[in-house]
């Protein structure tokens, strides 16, 4: 059951079967939808290319996350990949088994596929499917490279715990985006800039990838600001952190370190470096980063900088 804000029923519907039998739940399926965590996706590639057949195609919601690389075996076998370029709503737990409330469902979409020739027929089912107008974007470089969490979500814990160092402890568990602030918003600029001038770099066509001033509707950090603590969908959602005696730290193992950095931030860092596009506010952040995930023994970050960049 699918409820709005209001607690109003919005849809109901019947699960056909649960199981954590992979084989049996994909083999037979037309549209395989993954909603996985960046981190688990070479893991799953690994699983499914003995099972997948290369009729069937893998969905990716939302399809960042280094997809061509993490993906590449099922690729290869001549599976097809679509990637939503954004997911197509927010929603929150109302029951666990149950029932979630739907917080923001999008008006429309943005969809690429792998090969790219897919991807008209990739938005007409997605579009027929979901009932959300989708629009086919020309290459997968506009998904991957789409600035939504790989760059909002490091911005803000990057100027949120930038101090922070052993011992720290915060008194209350900060709320992510209603104490949004107009630091994070200059970072989040800067950041998207870098990321503007990396497009303007490729010799695609990434008209897809709008900043995040553009759609935000925010022209300013200030107005950033406004817009982000303003935003409904947002409300009530709080920062990575684990209680403590005494208050509140990071929490380093939430997916907001293990995915948004080193599958988010440090996929753009990646491509950039191959079209020698210089980011510095991205490297800022993600030398931040790294020092902070080395000092908790987490290596995953070093591992991940030193491999090649994207299988195009």
């Amino acid at each position: 059951m699918v409820y709005d804000a209001a607690e109003k029923l919005l849809y109901t519907g019947v699960l056909a079967e649960v199981t954590d039998d992979l084989k049996h739940a994909v083999q037979n399926a037309e549209l395989v939808f993954v909603t996985y965590p960046a981190f688990l996706f070479r893991n799953l590639s690994k699983q499914l290319e003995p099972i997948l057949r290369v009729n069937q195609k893998l969905v990716i919601v939302p399809g960042s996350g280094g997809v061509e690389r993490e993906f590449a075996g099922l690729i290869a076998k001549g599976v097809e990949i679509w990637g939503l370029q954004r997911v197509h709503d927010i929603a929150r737990l109302k029951e666990k088994g149950r029932s979630v409330y739907s917080l923001g469902r999008k008006s429309s979409l943005k969809v690429a596929a792998i090969p790219a020739q897919a991807s008209q027929q990739a938005a007409k089912t997605i579009e027929d499917l979901l009932e959300i107008p989708c629009q086919a974007l020309p290459n997968y470089w506009c998904v991957t490279l789409n600035p939504s969490n790989p760059i909002l979500h490091p911005s803000r814990i990057y100027t949120m715990f930038k101090d922070y160092t052993d011992g720290t402890v915060y008194d209350h568990e900060i709320l992510f985006y209603e104490e949004w602030d107009d630091v994070a918003s200059e970072v989040l600029f800067r950041c998207d800039a870098e990321l503007q001038a990396l497009c303007r770099a490729i010799p695609e066509d990434l008209s897809g990838v709008e900043s995040l001033p553009s759609y935000y509707e925010s022209p300013t950090p200030a107005s950033m600001t406004r817009k982000i603590r303003s935003i409904p969908a947002f409300k009530g959602i709080k920062a990575p952190m684990r209680k403590v005696e005494g208050g509140w730290v990071p929490d380093f193992e939430s997916r907001y370190f293990t995915a948004d950095f080193p599958y988010g931030l440090n996929v753009i860092r990646r491509v950039a470096t191959e079209y020698e596009v210089r980011t510095p506010m991205m490297d800022e952040i993600w030398g931040w980063y790294t020092r902070q995930v080395n000092k908790q023994g987490d290596f995953a970050a070093k591992k991940w900088s030193r491999e090649p960049g994207l299988n195009r």
